[in-house]
């Protein structure tokens, strides 16, 4: 295998079209053909990271943050992360990160945490805008259900828990063809009408090649007219955060017990106590302080997440609890998650990368201590 279908296979998880706008995902050093020897998954690519890939042949290291975060101008080893960059370099190491592409995703860093805390009814806290297409062509209507089946087979038309959605009206259309021109219907030079069906099916915008390229090669006409619009609607699958509920309601006290010993932290800094039940819960793994209002909105009873400011607490305004526990706890899991997911699918698709290749990074890159 080589490092660009490592990457294919984690865009299954997290399509790096979900990044946000500020972050630096996706292949960061390497070649994306070479050919993978090895792959660590890790939190955060430190130098004990690289030498640790080096010393376990790892050509590949899968990286949740990325070391290159804003503009490298130079590379000399003043820096941690000139010096990562440049070890990983001398040594052909690739690094790839998908960081708020997973943030972002429905199985990814957040379902993680309500993975750990137990907590159901999951949805997301924060959806992201404008990742929700439509399509609109016009087929020949013996045709239709050949092109149909073709955008579904990737991706399109599926809507929440449902698929094969699409909108069908019959009608007429009309053309008339250049002397350039080579109709499959009619004949150049003439105007003809032709019994249509217009297909109409929403998608994820990470699927617009595939569905451009299913529908380029299954319509029959010489020119095929479409036209794709960005919709305003709510994806339930793609953002950032997620809120869900404990089966059984917690007392705070009990709450910010049960989530110090799960969630490995020495330490959850809160605001004030309220004196009321905890079953709604809003998590949001990484910097989570903008978040606070849309937990709030959501209704949930504590917001957990990290990074915190002093005057973030007052946000709580009395109406919920929150809980910082720490930025590297709130993420710790999600190397978990990574390797899980690449074991799984090198086994089913990648017989010529042994998934046992595919190896968990031993180092604790938790750059804080508690005293």
């Amino acid at each position: 295998m080589k490092v660009k279908d490592i990457i294919a296979l984690l865009e299954e998880l997290s399509p790096l079209s979900y990044s946000e706008d500020f972050d630096n995902t996706g292949l960061l050093v390497g070649d994306i053909n070479a050919n993978v020897s090895g792959i660590l998954v890790t939190l955060d690519t430190l130098e004990s990271v690289v030498d640790e890939a080096i010393e376990k042949n790892c050509n590949l290291i899968v990286s949740f943050h990325p070391i290159i975060f804003s503009g490298l101008k130079k590379i000399t080893g003043k820096t941690y992360v000139e010096r990562v960059v440049q070890k990983a370099i001398k040594h052909d190491i690739a690094i790839f990160s998908n960081h708020t592409a997973l943030d972002n995703s429905w199985n990814g860093v957040n379902a993680m945490i309500c993975e750990k805390l137990g907590l159901k009814n999951r949805s997301i806290l924060i959806p992201q805008n404008e990742t929700i297409k439509k399509l609109i062509t016009f087929v020949p209507s013996n045709d239709a259900e050949k092109v149909r089946n073709a955008l579904f087979a990737v991706g399109g038309g599926n809507i929440g828990n449902y698929e094969n959605c699409s909108f069908n009206i019959e009608g007429s259309g009309s053309f008339k063809g250049n002397e350039a021109s080579n109709p499959v219907k009619g004949k150049k030079g003439e105007i003809h009408f032709e019994k249509e069906t217009q297909i109409g099916i929403t998608f994820a915008k990470h699927h617009q090649n595939n569905i451009l390229k299913a529908l380029f090669e299954t319509h029959p006409y010489e020119e095929v007219a479409y036209e794709i619009t960005t919709l305003e609607n709510q994806n339930q699958h793609v953002g950032m955060g997620m809120i869900g509920e404990f089966e059984k309601v917690l007392d705070e006290k009990e709450f910010l017990n049960f989530l110090k010993k799960t969630m490995k932290t020495d330490c959850v800094r809160h605001s004030t106590l309220l004196q009321k039940p905890i079953k709604k819960v809003a998590v949001l793994g990484g910097s989570g302080s903008f978040a606070i209002d849309a937990a709030k909105k959501a209704g949930a009873d504590a917001f957990i997440s990290a990074d915190f400011k002093y005057h973030d607490f007052f946000k709580a305004e009395n109406r919920m609890l929150i809980a910082d526990i720490g930025h590297y706890e709130s993420e710790q899991f999600t190397k978990e998650l990574l390797h899980s997911f690449l074991k799984k699918k090198i086994t089913n698709f990648a017989p010529s990368l042994s998934a046992g290749r595919v190896l968990l990074s031993q180092k604790n890159t938790n750059p804080i201590s508690y005293l």
